[in-house]
């Protein structure tokens, strides 16, 4: 079974995250079967607008953590520079209006990839986790500097350190999604909000997306790179390491 799902109507290509067992989290698979779909729709001057979305009740939890611990020792850095930090461009490089479609849950480096898109249009039964301090990380994918950006350092601080949800009326409130929509309607909502991107002037919001990065994101590629430097150190430690024995044990971590 693949663990992308794609269909393509009047110009709004659908990628649906496919490990509904798994609540969509991210695999090597998944990343890859990704990155190869935003590579493809650059090229096709049919496809207008992206929409990205989960299948089942979840959008995404975030990577796999049982994938990181399956085998040898692994370089995060190495790991976000092949997968997440790749991504991340493609998404903010296209020149098409992509959507995250957060159908539910969303936490981790799905959230920095939800940050990503241009729009992000939520289910009422949607919950935003920055997710990376349960298991003793720093943000990556993104995360530190496109939250910020969008609620300000302070919230963003306190929803790392806390680990606590933003729902969907607070997300709505703050500017972190444009629209909250009943779960009940959600993919007809969803499929009539992009119809009406596509039918819109898709090459201006494509050189209006290079303004809106150049003007606020110039910064990008660094910050990326800044994550996975300190990813490295943060995974390396004792904390990151009982972080992890935590959360596959389901227990309260002890951090010393």
């Amino acid at each position: 079974m693949t663990t992308l799902l794609s269909g393509t109507e009047n110009g709004v290509l659908t990628l649906r995250l496919n490990r509904p067992e798994r609540a969509n989290a991210f695999n090597a698979e998944l990343i890859g079967e990704l990155q190869d779909a935003f590579a493809r729709t650059a090229q096709d001057s049919q496809t207008r607008v992206i929409v990205l979305t989960g299948a089942g009740r979840a959008f995404s939890a975030g990577q796999d953590i049982g994938e990181m611990q399956g085998g040898a020792a692994i370089s995060y850095r190495a790991h976000l520079e092949k997968t997440y930090n790749p991504l991340i461009l493609q998404i903010r490089k296209i020149e098409k209006p992509v959507i995250a479609a957060l159908n539910g849950p969303c936490a981790g480096a799905a959230f920095g990839v939800a940050l990503a898109c241009d729009l992000r249009l939520a289910s009422d039964e949607t919950k935003l986790v920055v997710g990376f301090g349960g298991i003793a990380l720093v943000p990556d994918s993104a995360v530190s500097l496109l939250l910020p950006a969008l609620i300000g350092l302070g919230r963003a601080q306190y929803y790392f350190m806390t680990n606590e949800a933003i729902l969907p009326e607070q997300a709505l409130e703050w500017g972190l999604v444009n629209k909250v929509f009943p779960s009940a309607n959600f993919i007809q909502e969803i499929n009539s909000f992009a119809a009406k991107l596509a039918a819109g002037p898709v090459g201006a919001f494509g050189l209006a997306k290079q303004a809106f990065n150049k003007a606020v994101l110039p910064n990008l590629e660094e910050a990326l790179r800044v994550e996975a430097d300190l990813q490295e150190i943060a995974g390396r430690r004792d904390e990151h390491k009982e972080g992890v024995s935590a959360f596959m044990e389901k227990r309260k971590p002890k951090f010393q």
